[in-house]
């Protein structure tokens, strides 16, 4: 099992509902430490730049309108197997489908208002990371 770092966004839906600590708690619960942190608000051209890989998708528009509506929580979190154990705390990406106890199951509202995005791969989880945070606000 190798030490990795990936990226996790706390949503708009949820830092609108102030659960922002509930989540980062269940982060921290499970064994992962967070190494970087800040609460921003995306432009239009930073929602797009880093959703641009689902630019052809049907729901692109909407996501840039909805990751821009509200302040966001970046997060860079680290431990072991970071990527997969960051997934299944956030759980399945539809509520309904989501295991009990994860952050999706007890804190989405929808499929589209889900609270979390995290990091699919060590590989997109460093182009991701690249494009939130700088080296130097990486602390570990």
């Amino acid at each position: 099992m190798a030490q990795e770092r990936t990226l996790s966004i706390i949503k708009p839906d949820a830092t609108a509902r102030n659960i922002t600590g509930k989540i980062i708690d269940k982060f921290e619960s499970a064994g992962l430490r967070i190494v970087a942190s800040k609460r921003v608000q995306w432009t239009e051209a930073q929602a797009q730049k880093f959703y641009e890989v689902h630019k052809e998708r049907p729901f692109y528009n909407d996501l840039v309108a909805f990751m821009t509506s509200a302040p966001i929580v970046l997060q860079v979190l680290e431990g072991e197997d970071a990527v997969a154990k960051n997934r299944e705390i956030m759980g399945a990406t539809n509520p309904e489908e989501a295991a009990p106890g994860t952050i999706r199951k007890e804190f989405a509202e929808n499929i589209e208002r889900n609270s979390v995005h995290g990091s699919d791969s060590a590989e997109n989880a460093e182009i991701e990371i690249g494009l939130c945070f700088e080296a130097g606000e990486i602390v570990g």
